[in-house]
């Protein structure tokens, strides 16, 4: 029972501060369209800490969607990019620090670009659209997401 209050209480605050850091994301102007650094896809490494992210970046991912007043589209399949990163995340765990960073950068290039183009019909083309999406997942997971990796090991932060 205490491990899956805990479980429940860190995918609940892990959620928290997922929607916390797109929304001033978004205030900044960089939370969503062509080109996005959503400095809550930093996040995306903390599955190599715990399981309890996954559900907490997916629904976190969710919540800041509709905040943002996403389509439906949008919702769904944005997040669906953001669990398949996660669970990749997980299962790269015990491998390179620097590989636990791809699955999101992964799925965001290729799952993202196309709800820019069907969900709100951005005109860029989608090789464009990876390119500058891919840029922004390097970004917040690959750059702020190994900072963020660095703290969480110099704090003795326990890996799964």
């Amino acid at each position: 029972m205490k491990k899956k209050t805990l479980f429940i209480a860190q995918s609940g605050m892990i959620a928290a501060l997922y929607v916390v850091l797109t929304m001033l994301s978004s205030a900044a102007g960089l939370a969503s369209g062509v080109v996005q650094v959503r400095i809550s896809e930093a996040l995306c490494i903390l599955p190599v800490f715990t399981p309890a992210a996954i559900p907490g970046l997916f629904v976190g991912c969710i919540i800041s969607n509709i905040l943002a007043g996403g389509v439906v589209m949008d919702v769904i399949f944005g997040s669906v990019a953001t669990l398949i990163g996660a669970v990749g995340t997980y299962c790269l765990r015990k491998h390179n620090r620097f590989l636990a960073s791809v699955p999101p950068i992964v799925s965001n290039i290729i799952i993202v670009p196309l709800v820019l183009r069907y969900a709100y019909g951005a005109p860029d083309a989608l090789w464009f659209m990876m390119l500058t999406v891919g840029a922004g997942e390097l970004i917040s997971c690959g750059f702020l997401g190994q900072i963020l990796y660095t703290l969480m090991e110099r704090t003795n932060a326990v890996k799964s």
